[in-house]
């Protein structure tokens, strides 16, 4: 069995984005995820910044992505939270999905230090 370097946490949005693509679509992201636990690709999961990174899926044409965050605040289990996703139509993420990654990893730590 293959060692995870990470387990996921999807937030509501990245949820329900997987949730409203087709089956196939959103089958080829979770197997793409999968493949990045066990092994370092970049193809499949990017740094983008200091903070954020990018789940990456090509299906039929389409640029899929994820963007997550580290938490390494619990020594024994390392997570990867998933904010949201959304489907890349330049060469470059957006800055506002970024910055849309990047204030829900601040909504994140503040509600798990409550």
């Amino acid at each position: 069995m293959d060692k995870h370097f990470f387990d996921i946490i999807f937030l509501d949005e990245a949820f329900e984005f997987l949730s409203n693509l087709d089956k196939k679509h959103s089958g080829k992201i979770l197997y793409n995820i999968r493949k990045a636990q066990t092994e370092h690709d970049p193809e499949l999961f990017k740094k983008l910044n200091d903070d954020i990174w990018e789940f990456r899926t090509l299906y039929q044409g389409l640029q899929y992505r994820l963007l997550a965050f580290w938490d390494k605040t619990n020594s024994e289990n390392t997570l990867v939270i998933s904010t949201h996703g959304f489907i890349k139509k330049r060469s470059k993420v957006p800055d506002n999905e970024i910055m849309r990654a990047k204030q829900l990893r601040i909504n994140y730590f503040e509600e798990k230090n409550k």
